[in-house]
């Protein structure tokens, strides 16, 4: 696995909820990722996870008491504060919310969150009942509103027989939360309105056959999330992908390339900045759908008739003060070539291209390469993970929004 963490040190802060029984698994995966792990119980985690397992997993001493004389100086809140790039709380209870809410600094945990200019983030875990108490709103929204980062709830299954959202993110599903937050510690889409496409689009033969592509969405989804972590209010429509939803992401779930136009269109009439079209759009659809299953006729063969779809990334360049435009371009030759033909013929902004077919790049993969085109030149993004590789991507597309503002302001 790469280390996409490597070199962020990490505080996990554990609230006394039944999910803290995931947080050995949760430092697991942030170390696998090249993290340092220092991990802070509250006063009542220890009834649901032990220290010792904890260290154990992370190799680092965990802490508990706010005033800790092996540490330094026994200020040990001040040593972590200063230590720590982010501070992950999961689960954070109900109660936990609440008291940094108000600011409280009673115990280890909530003064170090006061003590730290570190990231924070907070993965709440609760009874659904609990999470939709206009109380734990409120106290979630106040924290949003000062910079907190929040991830999840998830619905589901709960411990006390419930069904509703209030689930703790699982642990996968918050190492890449962390490697969003790690690399999108500057927000530069702050503010803005953002629409992904992402995965593929099926167009339906019969009722149980479709031409669709190899498209996993991957890209896409890891755009969305490391949007959220750039502060922008995000809204993917997603092809047919096995994907979890993104935290803080508005997700729109479509099948074919026209209900993606449609959706990506009615997303982008409510008021848009920027449209990013890493979809894998179907070119053509077939020109009739058979109501009952298409049967082989002897040994011949058959002529299948398509019709063209619409074409959703330049309809969203056409538009009068549209967004700011990005395409995406997959080629198995002449990336240069039909990047630079696409770019121009579809009257985007900028256009991210990758060659299919390479080694542990494009479909599938979790990484890739990509050369983006603009009307200023090309920059070249080496193979790296789709997390860390979207993250650089918003920055290039952050930094020529900042140039087209600033033309226009002229």
């Amino acid at each position: 696995m790469e280390l996409t963490l490597e070199g962020r040190r990490i505080v996990l802060g554990i609230g006394a909820g039944i999910a803290a029984y995931k947080a050995p698994q949760l430092v697991r995966r942030l170390t696998e990722r090249g993290a340092a792990v220092r991990v802070v119980l509250s006063s009542s985690a220890a009834q649901f996870v032990t220290p010792l397992s904890l260290q154990a997993v992370s190799g680092l001493p965990v802490s508990t008491d706010l005033l800790d004389p092996a540490a330094e100086a026994a200020m040990g809140h001040i040593e972590l504060a200063r230590w720590a790039d982010l501070i992950l709380i999961a689960p954070a209870t109900a109660n936990l919310l609440a008291r940094l809410r108000g600011g409280m600094a009673d115990d280890l945990l909530t003064t170090l969150v006061l003590a730290s200019r570190a990231t924070v983030a907070v993965a709440p875990a609760m009874n659904q009942q609990m999470w939709a108490h206009p109380a734990t709103l409120d106290n979630v929204n106040a924290l949003a509103d000062r910079g907190v980062r929040v991830l999840g709830p998830a619905a589901g299954q709960q411990a006390c027989g419930d069904e509703g959202p209030g689930r703790m993110l699982e642990p996968d599903q918050l190492a890449d939360c962390a490697e969003h937050l790690c690399y999108g510690s500057e927000p530069r889409l702050r503010g803005l309105r953002v629409v992904i496409s992402a995965g593929p689009t099926f167009e339906d033969l019969d009722p149980v056959r479709f031409l669709g592509n190899r498209s996993s969405g991957k890209m896409g989804f890891a755009l969305a999330g490391a949007a959220v972590a750039h502060g922008a209010e995000v809204t993917l429509v997603a092809g047919p992908v096995a994907l979890s939803t993104p935290a803080g992401v508005n997700r729109v779930d479509v099948r074919s390339a026209e209900q993606m136009h449609n959706a990506v269109h009615e997303a982008a009439a409510s008021g848009c900045d920027l449209y990013i079209g890493a979809a894998a759009v179907a070119d053509f659809k077939p020109s009739a759908y058979a109501l009952n299953k298409l049967k082989k006729s002897g040994d011949e063969g058959m002529t299948l008739a398509l019709a063209q779809n619409p074409d959703i990334l330049a309809s969203v360049a056409a538009l009068e003060n549209g967004p700011f435009t990005v395409g995406f371009a997959a080629e198995t030759e002449a990336l240069e070539q039909h990047a630079r033909s696409k770019l121009e013929r579809k009257k985007v902004h900028m256009l991210a291209a990758n060659r299919v077919g390479r080694p542990g790049c494009g479909f599938d993969a979790d990484s890739n390469a990509l050369t983006v085109y603009d009307a200023n030149g090309e920059t070249t993004l080496e193979q790296q993970s789709k997390v860390s590789l979207a993250h650089r991507l918003l920055v290039l597309v952050a930094d020529a929004m900042d140039g087209s503002t600033r033309s226009e302001s002229r």
